[in-house]
């Protein structure tokens, strides 16, 4: 911190502009914990907090992020793909809010929404709600408004007619199936705004995993649809808070 403290009097003596001190403090690095690199910056050079990864990290692992992050003044802290065995034992050191269907868990508080509109989190079944709800949440963290519309796939097109209203007046939307991935370019071929799509690897056989959704979604005919990667939930919801809060820069 006495690296931020001579940028500000600097800035103070006049010495450095405040776009160059800004640059400088976009630039700091990290903090080194032995086993990780923690990005403090990243929520002032990217808008967001460095999320952590829970997947093949140990509990003890996680928590040593979590507490060198709430030491560097992060209040909201994302971790993904977390196990419900590893949160049990974070939630004995580090209150957390933890969802199983979503293996997602939420340290501190979650800030108010200021994007500029609404994301819509659009299913093609409820075996895709887990992707789903990582992508809804991340995008909530991220302070975003955001509206779920679950199970409204086209092998029953009037659920997804239904909520017209909703898709179109969506500053941007997330589209997520598995099976031949088909929602995706429904929802683009209805509304104006930009449309995420996420392919699952929910599917029988010839699904491949996912791989028949994202070629589907990758070869769409529908205009302003772009394809993150299979059950990439997190990618699509930090996209859309992205979309959601783009300004004009001067």
């Amino acid at each position: 911190m006495n690296e931020i403290k001579v940028i500000l009097e600097q800035v103070q003596e006049g010495s450095l502009s405040v776009n160059d001190a800004l640059l400088a403090l976009k630039k700091k690095p990290y903090e080194d914990i032995g086993f990780a690199k923690v990005d403090i910056h990243r929520k002032l050079r990217q808008g967001m907090a460095e999320v952590i990864y829970g997947a093949s990290k140990t509990p003890e692992q996680i928590i040593e992020i979590i507490h060198t992050m709430q030491k560097n003044n992060q209040k909201t802290i994302l971790i993904t793909r977390l196990s419900l065995e590893a949160a049990t034992i974070i939630q004995k050191t580090c209150p957390m809010d933890y969802h199983a269907d979503a293996k997602v868990g939420i340290v501190g508080s979650r800030p108010v929404a200021d994007g500029l509109g609404k994301i819509v989190v659009a299913t093609g079944g409820t075996s895709d709600i887990p992707v789903a709800e990582e992508a809804a949440l991340s995008a909530e963290i991220m302070g975003n408004e955001v509206l779920r519309l679950y199970d409204v796939g086209v092998s029953g097109l009037h659920r997804l007619l239904s909520h017209l209203d909703e898709l179109m007046n969506a500053s941007v939307i997330i589209a997520i199936a598995g099976m031949e991935g088909a929602l995706a370019s429904v929802i683009g071929g209805l509304v104006d705004c930009p449309v995420i799509a996420v392919p699952t690897s929910v599917g029988y056989g010839a699904s491949f995993g996912g791989v028949a959704a994202l070629l589907s979604m990758l070869n769409s005919c529908a205009s302003g649809v772009s394809v993150v990667n299979i059950d990439n939930g997190f990618g699509a919801g930090v996209l859309a808070s992205r979309i959601n809060h783009m300004e004009v820069k001067k």
